[in-house]
């Protein structure tokens, strides 16, 4: 069964993206890193609620989300096969 996201899910991954790229641009201090660590664990609270809510495995949640943000193309290829061998 083909994993569906959210788009609320990809716009959390991708808020704690930017934020991970934000904080570590820096030297380390707890300030700077606190609005990547809030934002993860706001990203990882919605993947387990959606992963239960559509009784998905949630691993597999998290890493087609990471495949959706950090790879738009392989996951923009991977969509159109998975929309080819739905037709057949």
């Amino acid at each position: 069964m083909p994993i569906e996201l959210s788009d609320e899910l990809i716009q959390l991954q991708q808020a704690a993206v930017d934020a991970q790229r934000e904080a570590t641009a820096s030297p380390y201090s707890a300030e700077a890193w606190r609005p990547w660590l809030t934002s993860a664990e706001a990203c990882q609270e919605a993947v387990t609620t959606h992963a239960k809510a559509t009784g998905q495995p949630r691993f597999e949640v998290e890493a087609e989300l990471k495949l959706a943000v950090l790879h738009p193309e392989k996951y923009a290829e991977k969509k159109r096969k998975e929309a080819e061998k739905a037709k057949k």
